[in-house]
């Protein structure tokens, strides 16, 4: 806000950098004394004309933006409601709200035309449910199992690595958006307390951070086919269930190993 009323006051032709500063929002970190040195220099006509340019566009894209926005919602509202006209509760933000983020209900709009709420899988929020139906759409009968599904989406899964070093062929990804979507959501799982959250630490330490995320997205593609598919909605069950799991898996796995050299795991404290 204190850097748009500057703008418009520089281009209206005030030059002063303190009255200018003063234009301050109260919330701005800096202080008028710091803003008013950053804005001592040359008023080159030149610099001023691309800076008029460039806030023009800025303000044509944010215009161009509520219109799409609008459109989208125009076009959920079209769609059959599968949801029986239920609204989702509210969900509080995690985030700070940035000013290019999508203005309409985007969860309660994809819920309205799906019948189950995506973004109860960990990782994926509003924007991204919806730009996953915007690709996929709502009907999955097109892909007989979920392998058809992950297969179509792109280079997800080990089996299709395996298969292109085998072949000795680039594999071509055929939804490149829902292929980024699914990886931007399972990037943003590093720090997360859930089932899926543990999922990726444990696949980040073993093979790095990239394959990791290609591993959690391949998972988080999973789930969307079965809760669309299905009308499922997915429940996480923790990072300690994880947890247990896994080390259940382990301690099979070293069972297994003793028998078949002779030996037996017997438990420190039973």
């Amino acid at each position: 806000m204190t850097g748009t009323a500057i703008l418009d006051a520089i281009l209206a032709g005030e030059r002063d950098p303190v009255k200018l500063a003063k234009l301050r929002d109260p919330r701005c970190k800096n202080d008028e004394e710091t803003i008013a040195k950053a804005l001592q220099g040359n008023w080159r006509e030149e610099h001023l004309f691309a800076l008029r340019q460039a806030l023009s566009l800025f303000r044509a894209y944010h215009q161009q933006m509520v219109a799409c926005d609008e459109q989208i919602d125009r076009q959920l509202a079209a769609m059959t409601d599968k949801s029986d006209g239920k609204q989702l509760p509210y969900q509080p933000r995690t985030h700070k709200a940035h000013r290019n983020e999508p203005t309409l209900d985007m969860r309660n709009g994809v819920h309205r035309v799906t019948g189950v709420d995506l973004t109860r899988i960990d990782g994926i929020d509003g924007h991204t449910a919806l730009k996953l139906i915007g690709e996929i759409g709502t009907d999955m009968s097109p892909w007989k199992t979920v392998k058809h599904f992950t297969s179509w989406l792109g280079p997800l899964s080990r089996q299709q690595t395996y298969r292109r070093k085998r072949h000795q062929r680039t594999h071509e990804t055929l939804c490149k958006s829902c292929f980024r979507a699914l990886r931007l959501a399972a990037n943003g799982l590093h720090r997360s307390k859930s089932a899926l959250g543990g999922f990726l630490r444990r696949m980040k330490a073993r093979l790095g951070a990239p394959k990791a995320i290609t591993a959690t997205a391949h998972k988080l593609a999973r789930m969307v086919y079965f809760a669309l598919r299905n009308g499922w909605d997915y429940v996480d069950k923790g990072i300690q269930w994880y947890e247990q799991q896994f080390r259940d898996r382990q301690i099979k796995s070293l069972q297994t190993k003793a028998f078949q050299l002779g030996y037996q795991v017997v438990p420190i404290n039973p």
